[in-house]
C-alpha cells in the first residue's frame, strides 16, 4: 500500500436543509485559463488522485495512436461511460465486429444497464447480465480494436505491462505533462493511473487545444458531437454537452469531473467523499467555469442542487 498523508481537502459545497447546514462536501478543484495558467484553485490540486473514468479521453487517444479505426459515435463511446442502452450495446458490438471479435473478448465484468429506462427494460424483458451492458464496454471494445490493429495479443490486454496499456501510460504522461504516480485496478478491470488534479485538467486542455484533425482534438470533438454515446439519456454528461455546444464533460467515479469549455477553459474536480449522489461535483465544476469567465447561463441551474424532503424542495446544495 502506498503510504501518503491524507490530502488537505477544503470545503467546496454545503448542504442546507430547512435553513440549517446539514453537511459539507470537501474536495479540490482547479481551473485553467485558455492559455493553461492555473487561474482558480482550491484544495490540494497538486496531490495524486485517480481520475477514474475522467481518464477515458486519454485511453481513447491511445486507441487512435495504435491505429484503431474509431470515429464519430464509435470514438465517443470509446471515451465514454454509457448507460447500457440499446444504442450503446449496438455500438460496442460494431466496434468488436469491425475488429473481427465478439463480446467474448471483453475483459470487463458482466453488468446490468446503468441508465434508468434501460435498466427498467432489462428487468421487464428478463434479460441476463452481459459484459456489453457494463458502462465501460465501449472503452474495452476500443482497446481490443487497437490491439487488433497492431496485431497485439487480446487475451491479456488489461495487463499493465501489455503494449497497449503502456501506450495509454505514454498518452497520459504526454498530455498531462507529468509522470504517473501510481497504478491501480479500475472498476472495469483496466489499469487506472494516478495523476494530479492539475495534470488531469492540463491533459484534457492539451487535447482541446491540439490542431484540428489531430487524434487528440478528434477525441474531444467526437465526445461533444455525440454526447449520448459518452453517457446516455437523462445523464449529466449528456445534458451538459447538449446544452452547451462544444463543451466536453466527463464524470469519473468517486467524485471526479472534468469540464472543458469550447474556448479552452478547463476545470477538474475531486469531491473527497466520493459524491455518490452526484449532488456536489457538477455545481462545483460549473461554479469554477463561471469564475474563469465562461458563460454558464445555459447550465446555470446546475450552480445549485435541490434538497428534498416530504415530497418537496426543502433546501439546496451550493458552493462555498
Amino acid at each position: 500500500m502506498t503510504q501518503a498523508p491524507i490530502p488537505g481537502y477544503v470545503p467546496l459545497a454545503e448542504v442546507v436543509r430547512s435553513g440549517m447546514r446539514e453537511s459539507v462536501h470537501y474536495g479540490a478543484v482547479v481551473g485553467l485559463s485558455p492559455v493553461g495558467e492555473i487561474a482558480y484553485a482550491r484544495g490540494p490540486v497538486h496531490d495524486p488522485m485517480f481520475p477514474r473514468s475522467a481518464a477515458k479521453p486519454f485511453q481513447a487517444l491511445a486507441m487512435l495512436r495504435a491505429g484503431a479505426d474509431l470515429r464519430g459515435s464509435s470514438l465517443a463511446i470509446a471515451a465514454g461511460s454509457h448507460g447500457g442502452e440499446d444504442i450503446h450495446v449496438a455500438e460496442a458490438e460494431r466496434i468488436l465486429a469491425a475488429a473481427g471479435l465478439t463480446a467474448d473478448a471483453l475483459g470487463c465484468p458482466e453488468d446490468v444497464p446503468g441508465g434508468t429506462a434501460a435498466r427498467r427494460a432489462f428487468h421487464a424483458e428478463g434479460r441476463s447480465p452481459s459484459r456489453l451492458y457494463m458502462n465501460c464496454s465501449g472503452k474495452h471494445a476500443g482497446m481490443l480494436a487497437a490491439c487488433a490493429a497492431k496485431g497485439w495479443d487480446t487475451d491479456d490486454y488489461l495487463d499493465p505491462e501489455h503494449p497497449f496499456q503502456q501506450l495509454v501510460r505514454e498518452a497520459i504522461e504526454d498530455m498531462c505533462g507529468e509522470q504517473v504516480a501510481h497504478t491501480a485496478v479500475d472498476g472495469c478491470g483496466a489499469p487506472q493511473l494516478a495523476v494530479t488534479l492539475v495534470g488531469l485538467a492540463r491533459g484534457v486542455q492539451s487535447m482541446r487545444l491540439s490542431p484540428e484533425g489531430t487524434p487528440e482534438r478528434s477525441v474531444l470533438e467526437a465526445m461533444s458531437t455525440h454526447p449520448e454515446y459518452v453517457s446516455g439519456t437523462d445523464r449529466i454528461d449528456t445534458e451538459l454537452m447538449r446544452r452547451v455546444p462544444g463543451l466536453v464533460s466527463k464524470v469519473g467515479a468517486d467524485g471526479v469531473l472534468v469540464l472543458s469549455a469550447p474556448t479552452g477553459e478547463t476545470v477538474a474536480v475531486k469531491i473527497s467523499d466520493g459524491d455518490a449522489e452526484l449532488r456536489a461535483r457538477t455545481l462545483v465544476g460549473v461554479t469554477a467555469l463561471r469564475a474563469l469567465g465562461v458563460d454558464v447561463e445555459p447550465i446555470s441551474d446546475h450552480l445549485t442542487t435541490d434538497v428534498h424532503g416530504g415530497g418537496g424542495v426543502v433546501g439546496h446544495v451550493g458552493a462555498l
